[in-house]
């Protein structure tokens, strides 16, 4: 999140981490991680209680107990929530880049990609270049396409739809693809109304990442791991469509270790 910090600011946002650790424990990880936004202590989880995110699995004898379901809010400032983003295992987290793109139409900048196209340009990005094991980051496929030219939308009949086809791996779990609106557009030649897309169009698509023995696996020069996925479609004019093309799609990622180092002994929950 630290790494996206400005970018969110450059949207009037700001950014805050609400903890069920005490000051101390947030004070050690801020200065040891360089953290540049508050982290905010609720140690007796009242304010997790509040907002219902309570982790109810934790028995009251366990020493994590009070530990939140991770949940990211994001609010206006009033303080109204206008969405949020949870996930059931406290492992997964969203990158803070997905959620400006999500929310507020900011393209990825990470892991830019421009695979080779007909008729169109592609440009493949991820809301991070940097993963870790159970991780959910955000990939986006951009395809612009010239002035009289469309692409075909998911619904339509008798005609090859765009489609970003992505296999399940052990090194990532796919997620379902976020189309732009479609518009209709009515074929004199053969008196048809289909959906398309047109101009310059950005897909979405969430990736949680696999275990960290599948990623490790599959690691190569540099810590990478690269996903790979095909974009289907087919580019048309009014007058005519060219053959179905399939692009293939790769992002290269780099993989990290999540930061495992305890706080001093002295400090930790009994």
């Amino acid at each position: 999140m630290d790494q996206n910090l400005e970018q969110l600011r450059k949207q009037g946002l700001e950014l805050a981490a609400v903890s069920y650790d005490s000051e101390a424990i947030l004070k050690n990880f801020a200065e040891r991680r360089k953290i540049r936004y508050p982290l905010l202590s609720d140690a007796d989880s009242k304010t997790i209680r509040e907002f219902g995110i309570l982790n109810e699995s934790v028995p009251k004898t366990h020493a994590f107990h009070g530990i939140p379901h991770p949940v990211t809010f994001v609010t206006d400032h009033g303080g109204v929530v206008k969405s949020k983003y949870f996930e059931e295992d406290y492992k997964e987290r969203q990158t803070l880049a997905g959620l400006l793109a999500k929310d507020y139409g900011i393209a990825p900048g990470s892991a830019k990609g421009t695979p080779q196209a007909k008729h169109v340009k592609i440009t493949t990005t991820a809301s991070t270049e940097k993963i870790s094991h159970g991780q959910r980051i955000l990939l986006a496929v951009e395809i612009e396409m010239a002035k009289g030219l469309h692409l075909y939308a998911p619904g339509v009949e008798g005609y090859i739809a765009t489609e970003w086809k992505m296999p399940e791996t052990p090194l990532a779990k796919a997620h379902e693809v976020v189309y732009p609106k479609s518009r209709v557009l009515y074929l004199e030649a053969i008196k048809e109304k289909v959906p398309v897309f047109e101009g310059k169009i950005r897909l979405l698509r969430d990736v949680t990442m696999g275990p960290d023995k599948a990623l490790r696996g599959a690691m190569g020069e540099g810590n990478k791991v690269i996903i790979e996925a095909g974009l289907r479609y087919q580019a048309c004019n009014d007058r005519l469509c060219y053959p179905p093309e399939t692009v293939p799609l790769k992002w290269e990622l780099e993989l990290t270790r999540m930061d495992s180092e305890r706080v001093p002994a002295g400090l930790r929950k009994q």
